[in-house]
């Protein structure tokens, strides 16, 4: 069966075919599946953007379809970037300058107040009336200074364990990570779907 992922981003395609090929799914991504939409994402919440996402890419396409939406939520900011963090200090900038600008915000900030969440919400959409949502959260800290060749976006600069999610290795990130645990819920609860239709 085929499910298309409301992404072009080579990074979140992976992570999506390391969990959902197994229960039998092939994987497309937008380009894939000669899709190009890219629907506003003004949504309040991560959830919102999820199914704003996954619900554009399902009409354009009419396959079944999965979106995730995703940020870094820091204590110390108040929570930011949070639902911006693919525009926060700009949309076009850099992620080598967004980590450096955090980590400028945070440079005064003790240890002990450094933590944060990395959150991931996916919507499924199976058919335009059945929707299958869920929400997976890591919380971590903020590091000193980006570590790690690994991973993308604010990967390098958030901890856990005494790692960044730079430093771990795909099996060891999918273990720990928001979306790790978020497509997890979703491998589970589709694979239960299809197989009580079996």
């Amino acid at each position: 069966m085929k499910l298309v992922v409301a992404t072009n981003n080579p990074h979140k395609l992976v992570e999506f075919r390391r969990i959902l090929e197994p229960i039998g799914f092939q994987v497309l991504s937008q380009k894939e599946a000669g899709v190009q939409v890219n629907p506003e994402e003004n949504g309040e919440t991560f959830a919102d953007n999820a199914r704003i996402k996954a619900l554009a890419v399902y009409e354009a396409c009419g396959l079944p379809c999965v979106a995730d939406d995703s940020g870094l939520c820091i204590d110390a900011l108040d929570g930011r970037p949070g639902v911006h963090s693919a525009r926060y200090l700009g949309e076009d900038t850099p992620q080598e300058q967004k980590n450096a600008g955090i980590l400028k915000e945070m440079a005064n900030v003790p240890k002990e107040k450094r933590g944060a969440q990395f959150v991931s919400a996916i919507c499924c959409v199976l058919t335009r009336d059945e929707l299958v949502e869920t929400v997976g959260i890591c919380s971590g800290e903020i590091g000193e200074k980006p570590l790690g060749e690994g991973g993308f976006g604010y990967d390098p600069i958030f901890m856990v364990n005494g790692k960044s999610y730079s430093q771990l290795s795909g099996g060891e990130k999918d273990a720990i990570s928001h979306r790790g645990k978020a497509l997890r819920q979703l491998h589970d609860r589709l694979k239960n779907r299809f197989d009580d239709k079996k």
